[in-house]
């Protein structure tokens, strides 16, 4: 879930500006619209063609997902089955809320989402509307939580800026902050996935993970775009 950052250089995503409504999908799973092409730019045209192509965002949308992403959780979990039932899980980054949808169908047992985004409300999941960094935001999630996280997700990426290390780097800053929280959270033999984008200045990250994690992992599901230089850090069976 790439998306802009704010003067203060927090996420705050929007799709491109000449796009109304963002169609096709993306990140709040909106009904398709007409859209009038020629009132476009390119690279919106582009953005457009690409979400009414795809065919997660056309099943994300008849299966009642938020966004495409949610496909990503799934195949990460068919394939490392990191969500148990009755988990306790923390979600950050969770706008719009594709990841918390899988997560309670999995029959986690507790769900605390955070995002600098509103969240629409799910059923039986807590929902904050703020930054990690704020004072005391990680103790109103552990006591929203009630006892130790099992699972820690992240699907945050900093703004891309186009030049492919400099958003490699900034993508793998965030998922350090996340590795932090999951470390100093986690309960003994939990489990922790990360977005981070491929390039070469991960090892700080991997080493911090094995450091800490019985079985660390890279993977690329199949539904993350060919062409995104996305990919996931699948962390298990945490030291404590």
């Amino acid at each position: 879930m790439s998306v802009p950052e704010d003067s203060k250089g927090r996420r705050r995503w929007k799709p491109p500006a000449d796009i109304p409504n963002n169609p096709g999908g993306g990140r709040s799973m909106q009904k398709k619209e007409k859209v009038k092409k020629k009132t476009l730019s390119k690279s919106s045209r582009d953005w457009v063609d690409r979400q009414l192509r795809d065919p997660y965002v056309r099943k994300a949308q008849e299966a009642g997902y938020r966004a495409r992403a949610a496909y990503k959780l799934l195949e990460i979990d068919e394939k490392f089955h990191i969500i148990k039932r009755g988990a306790r899980v923390v979600d950050l980054g969770s706008a719009p809320g594709g990841w918390l949808q899988v997560m309670a169908e999995k029959g986690a047992a507790k769900i605390v989402g955070i995002d600098l985004l509103p969240v629409d409300p799910l059923p039986d999941v807590t929902i904050f509307e703020a930054d990690i960094h704020d004072a005391g935001m990680t103790e109103r999630l552990m006591e929203a939580l009630g006892e130790k996280p099992t699972l820690v997700l992240s699907d945050m990426a900093a703004n891309t800026v186009g030049h492919k290390q400099t958003d490699h780097v900034r993508t793998v800053g965030l998922a350090e902050i996340a590795a932090t929280f999951a470390i100093d959270n986690l309960a003994k033999g939990g489990n922790f996935v990360t977005k981070v984008f491929q390039g070469g200045a991960q090892k700080s990250l991997l080493d911090l993970l094995k450091a800490n994690f019985e079985d660390v992992r890279h993977w690329k599901p199949p539904s993350s775009r060919a062409e995104s230089p996305e990919t996931f850090v699948i962390a298990r069976g945490f030291k404590g």
